[in-house]
């Protein structure tokens, strides 16, 4: 773990089931491949965090978010109002598929997604060839890293890689807002 990896290289741990540490906009975050339960069970375990809270998807495009998602649930004109943010720091929370797993939606109805702008986010998930799961790398409750040098030896002890990279430099983590009526959840 010493070496940071390309997204190249981390592309191959994600298939394998593997959680990793990569830059995002603001803040390092942890992720995994959304279709591997355990990897995904992994990473609450190595956060802390309760799987009722539910996590988020990141990804390079909306193709990649589509088989999560139920857009025919979108009143009106909604989704052109959500693309008109993407790619770029903008976390919705969209009606899920059906059979979306309750470990990334945790109690909610709906699946929070995130289309980013961000290099590294972007070429992991075009590497890895889908969306990626993605929290904040750091213990529940404790303040997120927004450098390499600020990950918790804790979280750093419990993962599989590093990704090379990072942060987009935003002052604090994505805004997460209702798709449904546009409602902030956090700003």
């Amino acid at each position: 773990m010493d070496t940071p990896l390309t997204p190249a290289a981390a592309a191959p741990l994600l298939h394998d089931g593997a959680v990793l540490a990569y830059p995002t906009e603001a803040v390092w975050g942890l992720g995994c491949d959304p279709r591997n339960e355990a990897a995904g069970l992994r990473l609450l375990q190595v956060k802390q965090r309760p799987a009722e809270k539910g996590l988020i998807l990141v990804a390079a495009d909306l193709d990649m978010l589509r088989p999560w998602l139920d857009l025919e649930a979108l009143p009106g004109d909604r989704l052109a109002g959500i693309l008109a943010g993407w790619p770029g720091p903008h976390t919705w929370i969209m009606p899920a598929a059906a059979g979306a797993p309750r470990w990334i939606t945790g109690a909610h109805e709906g699946i929070a997604v995130r289309v980013s702008a961000h290099p590294v986010v972007v070429a992991l998930c075009r590497a890895f060839g889908g969306p990626l799961v993605s929290t904040s790398a750091n213990l529940a409750g404790r303040p997120p890293a927004r450098s390499r040098a600020e990950l918790d030896p804790a979280v750093l002890a419990r993962v599989d890689g590093v990704v090379e990279g990072e942060t987009g430099g935003l002052e604090r983590p994505t805004p997460i807002r209702v798709a449904r009526d546009g409602r902030v959840l956090r700003t």
